[in-house]
């Protein structure tokens, strides 16, 4: 029976039992622990360096209060870089190419960052939903579009992850079943196939870590403009 190339998208399965939970901790697993020692090995200290090159770079422009949000975005940071990597091996499950799973990430972050706005400067919360200068007759449009732009922002976070890994998972395949096909009829043309999945696979580790970068840092800016 021939599979569809959407089923790899589909939450695996033991016994009835959704692995997707597997998925989600395997990664915190796979993390070095820190050390109580004075001097750590080389591990630990790259991860200490990308840990606190990445935060200098994502709260450069965020205000101090906003640095409170530090250790909730490094950490989701690590964890989607770490889900979109482990799902380019073989034989895995990517849980990010799950709408739902990256909206569960997106709608309670962005909701949090609007509440902050609301409750620490309402005026200026509100004052986004109408630029300054704005003619009387615009304003009742300007101010539907600014909301509804307002609202689709959570949607957007979560449909940019999910379309980026779905689309790159799925070029991977077909041009690794193209090779596959070829190979007995015309190799050459095989080994060139072959080659270019071979430099799409290093895009796509590219892609996989860009992705969760730009989640976070779009979040770093919701926060920014509600700080």
């Amino acid at each position: 029976m021939t599979l569809s190339f959407f089923d790899q998208f589909m939450s695996p399965t033991l016994l009835g039992i959704p692995l997707i939970a597997l998925a989600l901790t395997l990664p915190w697993i796979l993390l070095p622990q820190p050390s109580s020692r004075w001097m750590n090995n080389r591990l630990l200290t790259l991860q200490s360096w990308f840990i606190r090159q990445f935060t200098q770079q994502i709260f450069l422009p965020v205000n101090i209060p906003g640095h409170k949000w530090a250790i909730l975005l490094t950490s989701l940071m690590l964890f989607l870089i770490s889900l979109n990597m482990l799902g380019l091996l073989p034989y895995t499950f990517t849980p990010t190419t799950q709408l739902s799973l990256n909206m569960a990430f997106a709608v309670p972050l962005w909701l949090a960052t609007v509440i902050i706005g609301l409750r620490n400067q309402p005026t200026h919360a509100l004052g986004h939903l109408l630029p300054e200068g704005t003619p009387t007759l615009l304003i009742p449009v300007l101010i539907i579009i600014e909301t509804i732009s307002l609202f689709i922002r959570p949607l957007a976070l979560g449909v940019r992850l999910t379309a980026n890994l779905t689309a790159g998972h799925l070029l991977i395949q077909l041009i690794a079943t193209a090779a596959f096909v070829l190979l007995p009829i015309m190799p050459t043309t095989a080994i060139l196939t072959s080659i270019l999945l071979f430099l799409l696979t290093l895009l796509e580790v590219a892609v996989a870590m860009i992705q969760a970068y730009v989640f976070v840092l779009l979040l770093s800016l919701y926060l920014q403009e509600n700080v």
